[in-house]
């Protein structure tokens, strides 16, 4: 081992597709920032492994060309040329194992610091043969150190899951096993907690004897892109509920962990899931409903529909929206619903964690101008704003009893402060090890449980699927899983 290099640490960072979408809108950009604010080791190189059969300085135009617009300070730093430097490129082909070899040989030798994480920036079917590859080239030693990084979806049911979480074990140690959500990585998810278990005036509401029911939305405006192949086979129900929705449905519910550690967070997550009430088949359709965009306008702009998109299969009824509701059967949630809604063609990018309160249980302004009073919320935006709000009744001035509703802004940033993105997080907690804030297995597995019943219903009903136009918050028959008439989905902040 060379003198000054921790030897817990990788030296090297290999993107496998690295000319892909995700790596060139996601993953260089988070790794320029983490080089700008002076948080990687001088020690990490690299590599980016693709099949275009480039050199280390055709690679290098490239990243500056697909940086110049995604990066702050633009491309023509010494900090950016001193990024350029930690890159080398290896062609090769993700099934060929004679690529992974040629790929071992540029990577230092033992003496110094064989230690690598391995990103798989590539198409969930590509998964197995990198990860046989990494074993036959032997890249995936020393056990323990080097680090295999997975986005979702991981598998595509219950069956495909396990299947390949056997096939990693095979080849590595769980503890060499990152298998990365980008939401846990936004600072408003990890604030909630925060929020939730450091603030006394806040966790003893935080049950079903306060709250009336939660929902959390995931809305995007665009629309499939170049993501037909995958998208066409996989679905919301796959892309974004099972997943992303489901994570955030364990923080917002979850029980105060033992300690901030990994383990203790995942054990408290996975009790979420598993109390999550199972869903009949005969009740499916009174839990969950799918649709799929039609043409409309986003922005005034005339956009086709899906079946219009290029390369998505004709009559295709591969749903674009989803919503569901869940009951979490435990002390704390017992009979609160949970309404999760994702969709794409919406009216505009938004994620967010709406939290809406019961209704005062006296009614003290019967004889006043307010018969109703419209209910408290509390409102954590995760996108394109990252900002924690509650809404309480004020009275209004004059002589009259009549109230309006205010918004007490938590925002945890101030004017001259900037947050980590999502990816920079979690590539920083990659590097250093920290698995707090990535998946343990069995939080995948349970979250296919909750949802197999429901893919399994859709999978048989392949003759039609609801539309609806572009630019909507979603069909208006998504309004039937509530349990009364006073909730409705809350669409804006």
């Amino acid at each position: 081992m060379s003198p000054g290099i921790d030897d817990s640490l990788p030296c090297t960072f290999v993107i496998f597709g690295a000319t892909g979408n995700l790596a060139t809108n996601k993953l260089l950009p988070a790794l320029y920032h983490l080089e700008m604010a002076a948080r990687l080791s001088e020690s990490l190189n690299v590599v980016a492994f693709s099949r275009r059969p480039w050199n280390d300085d055709e690679w290098r135009e490239f990243m500056r060309e697909v940086l110049a617009d995604k990066v702050k300070d633009g491309v023509d730093t010494p900090v950016f040329k001193r990024f350029l430097a930690r890159f080398s490129y290896q062609q090769g082909d993700l099934r060929d194992v004679a690529s992974y070899e040629a790929l071992a040989k540029r990577l230092p030798t033992a003496d110094d610091c064989s230690n690598a994480v391995f990103y798989l920036a590539v198409k969930p079917a590509e998964f197995s043969a990198v990860i046989r590859n990494l074993e036959a080239a032997g890249l995936n030693k020393p056990r323990g150190r080097s680090r295999v990084v997975l986005e979702k979806p991981f598998g595509e049911d219950i069956e495909s899951a396990r299947m390949l979480n056997q096939l990693l074990h095979q080849h590595f140690d769980e503890e060499q096993i990152f298998r990365i959500d980008h939401f846990l990585g936004k600072e408003t998810v990890q604030n909630l907690l925060v929020f939730r278990f450091a603030n006394t005036l806040i966790e003893p509401l935080w049950n079903r004897n306060f709250i009336d029911h939660v929902q959390i939305t995931v809305a995007e405006s665009i629309g499939i892109e170049d993501r037909a192949d995958y998208y066409d086979h996989a679905g919301a129900l796959r892309d974004m509920l099972q997943n992303h929705l489901m994570q955030l449905l364990t923080v917002v519910a979850m029980e105060p962990p033992a300690a901030l550690e990994a383990d203790a967070m995942h054990d408290e997550k996975v009790k979420v899931l598993r109390s999550i009430r199972p869903i009949a088949k005969r009740a499916v359709h009174a839990h969950a409903i799918r649709a799929q965009y039609a043409r409309g306008s986003i922005d005034g702009e005339p956009v086709p529909g899906y079946q219009q998109e290029v390369d998505v299969e004709p009559n295709s009824v591969t749903e674009t929206f989803v919503a569901a509701k869940f009951y979490i059967d435990n002390w704390r949630w017992r009979g609160v619903p949970f309404y999760l809604r994702t969709g794409k063609r919406m009216p505009r990018q938004a994620s967010m964690i709406a939290i809406r309160f019961r209704h005062p249980p006296q009614q003290l302004f019967r004889e006043t101008p307010l018969e109703t009073l419209e209910p408290n919320w509390i409102l954590l935006s995760i996108q394109p704003e990252e900002s924690m709000r509650m809404e309480i009744h004020v009275k209004q001035p004059g002589l009259d009893m009549d109230t309006r509703l205010m918004q007490m802004n938590a925002s945890f940033l101030k004017t001259d402060e900037q947050t980590l993105d999502a990816y920079e997080t979690l590539l920083l907690d990659v590097i250093e090890g920290d698995r707090s804030l990535f998946l343990r297995f069995d939080e995948i597995e349970w979250a296919w449980r909750v949802v197999d019943p429901i893919l399994k219903h859709w999978t048989v009903e392949r003759e039609y699927i609801p539309t609806y136009a572009a630019g909507s918050w979603g069909p208006a028959d998504a309004n039937r899983l509530f349990d009364s008439d006073d909730q409705t989905w809350r669409n804006e902040l």
